[in-house]
């Protein structure tokens, strides 16, 4: 017998009423909380429901009834396909002004800790071309845009270059231009499109794990520098160096040229011989005198003038006054820590990425500071007893923790050592407001500093100050 399938209602001239932690859209309907996107506080909305929950539902808009005076048009040809940029339809006051709610809400409703007041949140002086790095997939499997399909037109290949579709592992949206990075991005990426497709160069097969071109990531800096790593499935000598060499001549501004042959499974590079075709090795980023290296692997903070506003607000935070011996926690490449040394006695880093503590290293050495150590390894395991004898307890400590936050033997570790201030920075303001509950035997939080790093994105960077009661 063939099964029912359930039908899913359709509500009819909802009001959206707010944004949810995770930037979707709020509507409520009969106590029910109805999630959805690409829409706004203020739209009067159909709605389709797509997923029913014992306590919320989630629906796409099937129709707009009336628009929000809150709402902007999107600047982007590519909105609403890429997956990116999701809050374009909200002008800038509008979406810092939700992600400080949002920053309070998680800090509220999960911390359950005493809270001071926040300080307005630190929004971006660019809300376009930010980003210091992006990352293109090539692709035989072109997404066919809905414009695409109504439009009846054939086209003359289903190779594309650009962003992955959210959910469709092996479809990319080909992309014409990306408004995240400096133009010379886009220039380059087209520039590389055409001339694949005028000498045949296959694009790769993600679902067959089959082509010649993989990826293509680009690096800038402020000081005005830029890399481009080229990834390839297989070598072919040839068809790589005439590329190479015609990227190399076609933008003479690259300073540095890399490729890698990745024929792995997945596109990760972290594991991979990187080489150089032309120019360094890396490239330079430059705080307050401060030199960085990034080389391809690196990890650096993507919005680099909104990194040293972060940074301020932690070395502000950290109150240090040159005797002090500062821990910092989830280091990587240690930029926190090395902009802090001029200010403290002595800072350490910890980071469980090897290779970014080397890159650690040598940023220490290329500005001659000799009052910083780094160390490799699981930071639950790293912080012992025998750490603490040697090095030493922290009069402050500054965590940087992934999105999942800290684990909870780090926190643990955290009230046995007693700094007297944690200077603690977070891109994920649920699992910061887990920790300090934790934290809140010992510590209470004295601080809240939303940092906007990321425009057009519900993501949301939270530092807040925590002081021994």
């Amino acid at each position: 017998m063939a099964r029912k399938i359930k039908q899913l209602p359709l509500f009819t001239e909802l009001e959206v009423t707010d944004v949810a932690a995770e930037g979707k859209a709020i509507i409520k309907c009969d106590e029910m909380v109805i999630f959805t996107q690409y829409a706004v506080p203020g739209d009067i909305v159909d709605i389709q429901i797509t997923k029913k929950k014992h306590h919320y539902m989630e629906g796409r808009v099937v129709k707009f009834h009336e628009l929000s005076e809150k709402r902007t048009e999107a600047f982007c040809e590519h909105y609403g396909i890429c997956g990116g940029c999701k809050w374009q339809i909200l002008p800038y006051e509008e979406q810092v002004f939700y992600k400080q709610k949002q920053v309070m809400d998680n800090l509220t409703r999960i911390g359950k800790v005493e809270l001071p007041e926040p300080m307005p949140i630190l929004g971006s002086r660019k809300t376009t071309f930010y980003r210091n790095k992006l990352e293109f997939t090539f692709s035989n499997k072109r997404w066919m845009t809905y414009e695409d399909l109504k439009s009846g037109r054939q086209f003359d290949t289903m190779n594309a270059v650009g962003f992955h579709i959210p959910g469709m592992f092996d479809k990319v949206l080909d992309i014409d231009k990306c408004w995240l990075q400096d133009d010379i991005s886009n220039q380059i990426r087209n520039e590389i499109r055409r001339y694949a497709l005028d000498n045949h160069l296959t694009f790769f097969d993600l679902r067959n794990q089959e082509g010649f071109l993989r990826t293509l990531i680009v690096r800038t800096t402020s000081t005005g520098q830029l890399m481009v790593i080229m990834a390839f499935f297989y070598e072919d000598k040839e068809a790589r160096e005439t590329l190479l060499k015609y990227i190399g001549e076609a933008f003479p501004q690259i300073t540095a040229l890399l490729y890698v042959i990745n024929s792995k499974a997945n596109d990760t590079l972290t594991d991979q011989d990187i080489c150089v075709f032309k120019g360094q090795d890396a490239i330079y980023e430059e705080m307050e005198g401060l030199k960085f290296k990034i080389g391809p692997k690196s990890f650096y903070q993507t919005n680099s003038e909104q990194a040293y506003e972060l940074y301020k607000v932690v070395r502000n935070f950290a109150g240090l006054q040159g005797n002090e011996l500062v821990y910092d926690l989830y280091t990587g490449t240690g930029t926190i820590a090395n902009f802090v040394s001029g200010q403290c006695a002595k800072v350490i880093g910890i980071e469980y990425v090897p290779e970014a503590i080397e890159d650690a290293k040598v940023n220490a050495q290329l500005n001659n500071i000799t009052n910083a150590l780094f160390f490799a390894g699981d930071m639950k395991d790293v912080l012992n007893q025998n750490f603490l004898d040697e090095h030493g307890r922290p009069d402050v400590v500054i965590t940087d923790p992934p999105r999942a936050g800290m684990h909870e033997d780090v926190v643990n570790t955290l009230l046995t050592m007693q700094p007297q201030r944690i200077v603690y920075v977070s891109c994920n303001p649920a699992t910061q407001a887990r920790d300090i509950a934790l934290l809140d035997k010992i510590y209470k939080v004295t601080a809240i500093q939303p940092v906007d790093m990321f425009p057009h994105t519900q993501h949301v960077e939270n530092v807040l100050l925590l002081t021994k009661k």
